[in-house]
């Protein structure tokens, strides 16, 4: 992983004023910190490009300029991937927007039209044993409910007790306030995952903060955070090498997101169902699971004929 910039002296105040915006704003923990992640490393590069043509930070031709330099920065400098330059390029919308200057003027790649990372079927395999070995019920219930549930990790931490009602034969996940405070309801169809919630919910009354409503709670009897969640995904991701080429988690709630939604419409389930159990407003981003992953683009070149 690579180094966390600092901040230059010299910005330290601007971002600063962004970061406390940041706090405040409608966004979830996961974009925030990635906001702010993105932004400091443009106000170091910025310290030391210097880069010509008005203040970026303070008039609008500056900013483009800026913008525009910073975006081949990334992709012939750092060899960061299209898809990987415009998610910084929306950070910075973000950050002009607070400075009171608005997006910058700059053109964006179109990144290659995949479907979003899932878990391969065996990689699912590997994620559900290493859950089953978890000596807690209480992380064991979490992994299977965003595996079979596709909930978003602020989604997650959010559940109250009463959201995710249980019989013998059906179970139910209600989202209260999802992305834009929509509600929506997820059938909790799969067993295993009804069991391990009920397992939970029987052990989380010796648990202190029984009393309280949060269905996940840590040790201290508080409503489990975003980052809790997180650092378990990572240690569960260790167990089941999901790791990516240097040696990093390559699991995160977002992934398991996408394989719930992968394995719905690979199921031949239509989108508009799809869309509904995932609280998508538009069926274009639902129709991104249509789409082929790498691994299917991989297999079809494979058929190819060769002359061995």
């Amino acid at each position: 992983m690579p180094p966390r910039q600092d901040v230059p002296a010299v910005h330290t105040p601007v971002f600063a004023s962004y970061a406390a915006a940041l706090e405040r704003a409608p966004l979830d923990a996961h974009t925030r910190r990635a906001y702010a992640s993105r932004v400091r490393s443009f106000l170091a590069w910025l310290d030391d490009a210097a880069p010509a043509g008005g203040d970026p930070l303070t008039d609008p031709h500056g900013r483009d300029f800026a913008a525009r330099d910073y975006r081949a920065h990334l992709k012939t400098v750092l060899k960061r991937s299209a898809a990987t330059a415009n998610a910084h390029l929306v950070a910075l919308d973000h950050f002009f927007t607070h400075l009171g200057l608005g997006p910058a003027t700059v053109g964006r790649d179109e990144p290659p039209a995949t479907a979003p990372r899932a878990l391969a079927p065996r990689e699912q395999k590997r994620f559900l044993r290493a859950v089953e070995k978890r000596p807690l019920a209480r992380d064991r219930a979490l992994g299977r409910l965003l595996f079979y549930s596709g909930l978003r990790v602020s989604e997650l931490v959010a559940l109250d007790v009463e959201d995710v009602p249980l019989s013998a034969r059906k179970g139910t996940v209600i989202v209260r306030a999802g992305k834009n405070d929509d509600s929506r309801t997820v059938p909790l169809a799969d067993a295993s995952a009804r069991t391990a919630v009920a397992v939970w919910k029987r052990e989380r009354a010796a648990w202190p903060g029984a009393d309280t409503a949060a269905l996940f709670l840590n040790r201290r009897g508080g409503r489990l955070s975003d980052r809790a969640v997180n650092l378990l995904l990572d240690e569960i991701a260790a167990d089941a090498d999901l790791v990516d080429e240097n040696g990093r988690p390559a699991l995160s709630a977002h992934t398991l997101r996408h394989t719930f939604g992968t394995n719905l419409t690979r199921s031949r389930v239509d989108v508009v169902t799809v869309a509904q159990l995932m609280g998508h407003k538009r069926l274009e981003t639902t129709r991104r699971y249509t789409l082929p992953t790498q691994a299917d683009m991989e297999a079809a070149v494979a058929h190819l004929p060769t002359d061995e």
